[in-house]
């Protein structure tokens, strides 16, 4: 019988660095294309199955899905072999993306706390290499969907930092949620419209996630990621990266079928090591171009209720008209506007990140969710005292959580550095507004002070800094004399 491990353990564990398989080739691209060619047949005969039997609307017609042209391996200067990461960064990345999901039902407050329940989903087999541990598998009898998607999620947006930061060392990157980035001026589905008279996009595929690349005040370049995850095989690897060229194709950034793009499927077997398969499109396009002089301060202007142009422009050729195609396109005359709406929302992820609804709130508009995080408040900025933590000699403000990991007391925190925060906290009764452009200025310096995970004595346990000034931190705490909850007649 295995026994169970005790905290500290797994502390040890989440802050060891272990060895990620990838796999980026050509032989991968290609499976990727037979497999989108076998669902496409699929979908065709359903079709026609559905036509012969009569339940198609007259006119209707089979239409293929569109998939992101031009997907390959990655150079395997940026992706050819192990990587090495720990744990708990992973965890960070994937908390960092919980942050604005809106999948609970706490209304934002500490929403990121869902990445704990992977403490001890992933172990290492024989070469150090990351497989599901017994307790992820556990997981997996029970949630396996929910488990491989999340984790997918995790593994895309730490590969994705590693591969754009060495691309553009001398950039800040920031990932921001696809949906919450698009809904500053689309709809997206019906409940959107809703809230707003704008016409929907009619068009469920879209990328997950966001890659910023950018400079206070200069242009940024922009790299939609779509990420999947499974506990099957590599057959499905090959059918989920078909799917993922197709929700890669639903954003444009400039001209049609330019923009960059990266797509993942994490393989996650029940019994042997995990491997992240990768493809990308490299074009020349992503970039919100905005004039050369703009001032940084102008990153922080109001966004507005702007409603770009549903649609993806197809051009003509050889004397054809022009086509549309359903999806979302930022022209040139939305770059700019695109760009401050990509800084709020990646600003309103670290406030919520901080566990501050009102901050959060006052950076989203209704569309994208500002009544959710309506109601809670950082409290060190607000009327209680809430926490702050010296780490590494940094001061971090934001919120905790403290539960028991097989019996023990156990102390998790997630922080924002509070220079960061000093300048994104909005209080409507001070008249308070976040200063995005400083905000942007901030997170851009920082990026010469150590990241990464590291052990901290003072803290007296784990602690993960982000590049973007953000801490997800992890202790023991000491039990107490007498766990047992005291008699009514004691209360007083």
């Amino acid at each position: 019988m295995t026994s169970t491990p005790d905290a500290k353990a797994i502390l040890d564990f989440l802050g060891k660095r272990v060895t990620l398989s990838t796999s980026s080739t050509p032989q991968l691209a290609g499976q990727m294309d037979k497999a989108a060619g076998t669902k496409e047949r699929e979908r065709k005969k359903a079709f026609q199955k559905k036509q012969k039997e009569g339940e198609t609307k007259p006119g209707d017609t089979y239409e293929p899905l569109r998939r992101k042209p031009g997907l390959r391996a990655l150079p395997d200067r940026e992706l050819g072999g192990p990587v090495r990461v720990t744990l708990w960064d992973v965890l960070h990345h994937l908390a960092r993306a919980f942050g604005l999901s809106q999948r609970g039902a706490s209304r934002g407050l500490a929403e990121h706390w869902g990445s704990l329940k992977y403490c001890q989903a992933l172990g290492s087999g024989a070469g150090k290499q990351l497989m599901l541990s017994e307790e992820g598998r556990r997981i997996a009898a029970h949630y396996k969907a929910l488990q491989s998607e999340e984790l997918g999620h995790a593994f895309a947006l730490a590969i994705s930092e590693q591969i754009l930061t060495r691309r553009y060392p001398d950039h800040s990157v920031s990932f921001i949620r696809a949906d919450t980035a698009l809904r500053s001026g689309w709809s997206l589905t019906s409940g959107d419209k809703s809230k707003s008279k704008a016409k929907t996009v009619g068009y469920s595929y879209r990328p997950h996630f966001l890659a910023e690349v950018w400079k206070p005040g200069e242009s940024s370049r922009v790299f939609p990621i779509v990420s999947k995850g499974n506990h099957s095989d590599r057959k499905k690897v090959y059918e989920q990266l078909a799917s993922a060229a197709v929700h890669a194709d639903g954003l444009h950034i400039g001209a049609w079928n330019e923009t960059p793009a990266l797509i993942f499927a994490t393989e996650i077997p029940l019994d042997k090591p995990l491997t992240i398969h990768a493809l990308h499109a490299d074009g020349p396009g992503g970039w919100l171009r905005i004039p050369e002089g703009t001032p940084a301060s102008d990153i922080g202007l109001p966004i507005g209720d702007r409603n770009p142009p549903i649609g993806i422009t197809i051009p003509g050729q050889g004397g054809i008209s022009d086509t549309s195609v359903p999806g979302c396109q930022v022209g040139p005359e939305y770059h700019a506007w695109f760009q401050r709406a990509l800084a709020r929302v990646g600003a309103a992820g670290l406030t919520a990140f901080a566990g501050d609804g009102e901050s959060t709130a006052a950076l989203l508009t209704q569309r994208q969710g500002s009544d959710f995080f309506q109601g809670f408040a950082h409290a060190a900025a607000g009327s209680v005292q809430d926490v702050s933590y010296k780490l590494r000699g940094e001061l971090f403000e934001g919120t905790d959580h403290v539960f028991r990991l097989n019996g023990q007391r156990i102390q998790a925190f997630s922080g924002v550095a509070t220079d960061l925060l000093d300048v994104l906290v909005t209080r409507e009764r001070d008249k308070r507004q976040a200063d995005i452009a400083a905000y942007r200025q901030r997170v851009h310096d920082r990026r010469a002070k150590p990241h990464g995970t590291f052990p901290d004595q003072e803290w007296g346990g784990l602690i993960s800094i982000s590049r973007d000034g953000t801490v997800l931190a992890m202790r023991r705490i000491a039990a107490f004399k007498d766990d047992r909850a005291p008699s009514v007649a004691a209360r007083p």
